[in-house]
């Protein structure tokens, strides 16, 4: 059983700082992931459209239309990964500017025994300042063990015991 009560939730340096100002620069840090997202899927669209129109057809037309048809594949592929990086990137605007709630929500900035949690979209891990943020989705299976809960709850989360510290 881990005894909490000798865990020092977060280093003090950052506690000075404003807890809205290290939410903004999360959701910042968020945003940036989204968006360099979706330029790299942009390009790879724009590489696969281009190589399927360069393709020019030759005397062996099976390997025209299958190339054609990968191209195809990989377009309808990066469109889709494109709409749903689209779809992250809105759900993380409804969240710019959530207030303090004393239950974990959607844009919550969650303290932890065993870490601190940004619930926005799943961008993994996020250093700021020096510090280690985890960025997860409210859908994720951690996201939704923290929705709900309260400062001084404990969740079990793959044999780690996660005692909220604080919520902001």
């Amino acid at each position: 059983m881990t005894n909490f009560e000798n865990i020092t939730f977060f280093p003090l340096s950052i506690l000075h700082q404003n807890m809205s100002s290290i939410k903004s620069q999360l959701y910042q840090l968020c945003l940036t992931f989204i968006q360099n997202r979706i330029e790299n899927i942009e390009y790879s669209l724009q590489q696969a459209r281009q190589a399927s129109n360069d393709d020019t057809k030759s005397s062996a037309g099976d390997k025209y239309e299958t190339t054609r048809e990968m191209m195809q594949q990989e377009m309808d592929r990066n469109s889709k990964l494109l709409y749903e990086a689209g779809q992250q990137k809105i759900a993380l605007q409804q969240i710019e500017s959530v207030d303090v709630s004393i239950e974990v929500k959607n844009g919550s900035l969650v303290f932890t025994s065993e870490g601190n949690f940004y619930i926005s979209i799943s961008a993994g891990e996020l250093n700021l300042d020096g510090h280690k943020f985890f960025a997860v989705s409210q859908a994720a299976p951690i996201g939704k063990l923290f929705i709900g809960k309260k400062a001084g709850d404990v969740l079990n989360f793959n044999g780690k015991k996660y005692l909220l510290k604080e919520i902001l």
